[in-house]
């Protein structure tokens, strides 16, 4: 059977979550909305250097093959633009101080039920 591709999402933002959650990011927000706006991911870290706290909004991305891009470059200006503009809504509503990156995680299901996944830290700058 089939899944729609509201299901097909939710499944890649459970193997994205599994994924950061084991390289030591941790989970803040999921599915955080502003608006029709909407922020898949907010994890933490913690820089070794310094300490100090850092704030990775994260979008996640799927496709399943065959495919005419990879998901990560379906991030397009009007998409990064409107994630900058959700995650300076929440920087402010929860009084956030401390670095703020933007990550992609791309995921590529194969028709054998198997899946790549590829994760992009600060994958792009905002432009306030």
């Amino acid at each position: 059977m089939k899944r729609n591709s509201c299901e097909k999402g939710r499944v890649a933002e459970i193997i994205a979550l599994e994924f950061l959650l084991e390289n030591g990011l941790v989970l803040s927000d999921k599915n955080w909305r502003c608006g029709h706006k909407e922020l898949d991911l907010i994890m933490r870290s913690c820089n070794c250097v310094t300490q100090e706290q850092i704030l990775h909004i994260v979008e996640v991305r799927s496709l399943h093959v065959p495919f005419c891009q990879m998901p990560f470059e379906s991030v397009d200006y009007k998409k990064r633009r409107a994630i900058i503009v959700a995650a300076n809504r929440y920087v402010r509503m929860k009084n956030i101080d401390y670095e703020t990156q933007f990550d992609i995680v791309s995921i590529v299901f194969k028709s054998d039920g198997e899946y790549n996944l590829d994760y992009f830290p600060n994958a792009f700058a905002p432009e306030w």
